[in-house]
């Protein structure tokens, strides 16, 4: 899967101060999260290969994007090529971390 995001027009890139430009290329940490769920130790230790989570999360629902545990998207599982991929349905305004 590329981790690089895929648009149909260049329009959709944001605009960047400049003085941030030289930041464009820093690798960052993105989670995508389908869902969460909480588990006893005991049962964590029970996991094995068909084992199965249930999580607070809608089949079917929207997926979290977390860059640096913080959450910035919601989208939808896509599939692409063969491979899995995430379309983003929103984008989230952080709030508390400063990028208001």
């Amino acid at each position: 899967m590329s981790s690089s995001p895929t648009s149909s027009s260049s329009s959709d890139a944001p605009v960047v101060p400049e003085q941030l430009a030289s930041m464009l290329d820093v690798a960052c940490g993105v989670d995508f999260v389908i869902g969460t769920g909480n588990l006893t130790v005991r049962n964590c230790l029970r996991l094995g290969r068909h084992s199965i989570v249930r999580l607070n999360q809608a089949a079917g629902g929207d997926l979290t994007v977390l860059v640096h545990g913080v959450s910035v998207a919601h989208g939808e599982v896509a599939v692409t090529d063969d491979s899995a991929a995430l379309r983003v349905t929103s984008i989230t305004v952080p709030t508390g971390v400063g990028w208001e």
